[in-house]
């Protein structure tokens, strides 16, 4: 499929995807656009960055606007579920963008803000809802929303549903669904559990896989730093004051280590914001507006907030911190990639990570570069028992 005219979508739709520069289709978009415009139920394994969004927006928008229903209060002809806030977020706006001038309803559903909004939103009910799992089944459960007249069920990142421990949430929603309806499941990866849930949810899917499953992007440069944990805050400060690295997300483990992290880079004058679960829903969308805007260069972020983030032109990603998961660091790195553009990921690997970095390259099924050229590569074979002096030992090398 060489453009999106051969789709067949509606005109008002075409010229949505034409405002927003796409010319040719991803090839998830390719493979799953047509089956799903015929009401096919799909299983997706794509990773972020490939397009899925427009991938099922573009078709069930297209089935929505051609068969036109009054949609009842508290009704909701499609449910899009997500794990994640930021996540939410970005699939309504791009499903406001592409359904512009359909005179279809959306709205998005959340935790983290009041709830009283949404419940308004909900009250003449809307075409399409996206919803993350928590704050859904509080409204349901308050009769808030209602599935009697819904037609798609798209249950999107699966696998970081399950990672995140929503899996049960999920099939408390799912048993509240009518039985008649097109399903549509994307995940990046397909543990058992996944797999499980896939069999009893889709009816004869069609089967569509962009990527391989647990591998990294082929055009990322990665390398690895290997250093004492005292000297990670010195090498980010230096890495980042190479004005090359215009556009950085930086990685790590816990909420209080992205607040530490912005802490020592606002005392370099290096501009940057966090974003993590602690963060209220204004202050997480401020800072990646900043971000996205180019008002900041370093966006810190943890694995959970950032499966949401959707950045184009991200020049460098950065591990401050090296995931427990293996799979966490694919999809970590695949930030930077985006579009079929390039790009760079450094790993940041203390004594405590090392076999961390050996799982990750077991899991990759290869070497990890080590950069030697760093000014704090190594560690000092003898540790001094003054922390201080081995600051200072580090500082004069």
């Amino acid at each position: 499929m060489s453009d999106f005219k051969s789709l067949n979508l509606l005109p008002s739709i075409m010229k949505a995807i034409e405002n927003k520069g796409y010319e040719v289709p991803t090839p998830i978009q390719s493979q799953a656009i047509p089956h799903l415009l015929k009401g096919k139920d799909l299983l997706g394994i794509a990773q972020t960055g490939t397009g899925k969004t427009a991938a099922f927006s573009l078709p069930i928008l297209n089935r929505l606007a051609e068969n036109k229903v009054k949609t009842k209060p508290a009704r909701v002809r499609t449910l899009i579920l997500t794990p994640t806030r930021e996540l939410a977020s970005q699939i309504d706006l791009n499903v406001k963008l592409y359904g512009k001038g359909l005179k279809l309803f959306s709205t998005v559903i959340f935790g983290g803000v009041g709830h009283r909004p949404q419940i308004q939103a909900m009250s003449k009910g809307v075409d399409i809802l996206v919803a993350t799992p928590g704050r859904l089944l509080d409204l349901m459960n308050d009769g808030h929303v209602l599935f009697e007249q819904l037609e798609v069920f798209v249950l999107d990142e699966a696998d970081r549903m399950l990672d995140m421990g929503f899996i049960r949430d999920v099939k408390k929603i799912i048993s509240k669904l009518p039985e008649k309806r097109q399903t549509l499941l994307f995940s990046a990866t397909m543990p058992n559990d996944i797999s499980m849930l896939a069999t009893s949810l889709l009816k004869d899917p069609v089967r569509v896989e962009v990527t391989p499953q647990a591998t990294t992007v082929e055009k990322i440069e990665q390398n690895v730093n290997l250093l004492e944990r005292s000297n990670k805050p010195l090498l980010l400060k230096s890495i980042l004051k190479n004005r090359s690295f215009k556009r950085v997300l930086v990685f790590t483990k816990t909420k209080h280590g992205a607040d530490r992290v912005v802490k020592h880079l606002d005392k370099e004058s290096i501009l940057s914001a966090a974003i993590h679960g602690n963060k209220s829903q204004g202050a997480r969308e401020r800072a990646l507006g900043n971000f996205r805007a180019g008002k900041i260069r370093v966006l810190v972020a943890t694995d959970i907030a950032a499966r949401g983030i959707d950045v184009s032109n991200v020049s460098h990603v950065i591990n401050y911190n090296l995931p427990d998961d293996p799979k966490s660091y694919v999809h970590r790195i695949g930030r930077t990639a985006r579009a079929g553009n390039n790009g760079v990921a450094i790993s940041f690997c203390d004594e405590s990570e090392v076999k961390l970095l050996k799982s990750i390259e077991k899991f990759i099924k290869c070497k990890v570069p080590v950069d030697k050229t760093h000014p704090y590569h190594g560690a000092p074979p003898h540790l001094s028992k003054n922390p201080q002096a081995n600051r200072n030992k580090n500082r004069r090398k």
